[in-house]
């Protein structure tokens, strides 16, 4: 079995889900996300050139998908680079989906990559997963929710959005 390095159709699904509802024409303009963090399109916070997000930006619906896969193809490498080569596609994309919520620092420091690494299937990693639920100390439901499909993800190899 080769390394997987690349996302999957599953993980983009998955990430537009929760950072657009599947509709960015709605997030063209940019919005404080629940942790008060200044993003557009699908989950941007930080344009490929590395300037931040900022109150009154627009971006068009091509420009969205345009900075999700500059974005996506950094959080690749990050998470390609901090896992094992046993992962399979259905765990990498869900490894990815989270560093891309949360940032590649959050999953590199986590016990969650350190029992990935230890053993892919160990059926406590869900519990990782269910423990990044909070922003600014807040346990937010759409945080809840989207652990839960990673996991999902993760052990099942499917989608599944109603938790």
């Amino acid at each position: 079995m080769s390394k997987i390095t690349k996302v999957s159709e599953k993980c983009i699904k998955l990430i537009e889900h929760f950072e657009c509802g599947g509709d960015v024409t709605r997030y063209l303009t940019a919005y404080k996300c629940p942790a008060g963090v200044w993003t557009i399109g699908i989950g941007t916070t930080l344009y490929p050139d590395g300037r931040k997000v900022a109150g009154g930006d627009k971006c068009t619906v091509e420009q969205a998908y345009e900075y999700l896969r500059h974005e996506l193809k950094v959080t690749e490498a990050r998470v390609d680079s901090f896992t094992t080569d046993l992962v399979t596609q259905q765990q990498f994309d869900s490894l990815v989906s989270f560093a891309y919520n949360l940032g590649s620092g959050a999953l590199k420091g986590s016990t969650l990559l350190k029992k990935v690494n230890a053993r892919p299937t160990d059926p406590s990693i869900e519990v990782e997963f269910n423990k990044w639920i909070y922003a600014k100390g807040v346990k937010l439901q759409g945080l809840i929710r989207r652990r839960k499909a990673e996991a999902w993800l993760y052990f099942h190899g499917t989608l599944k959005f109603d938790f």
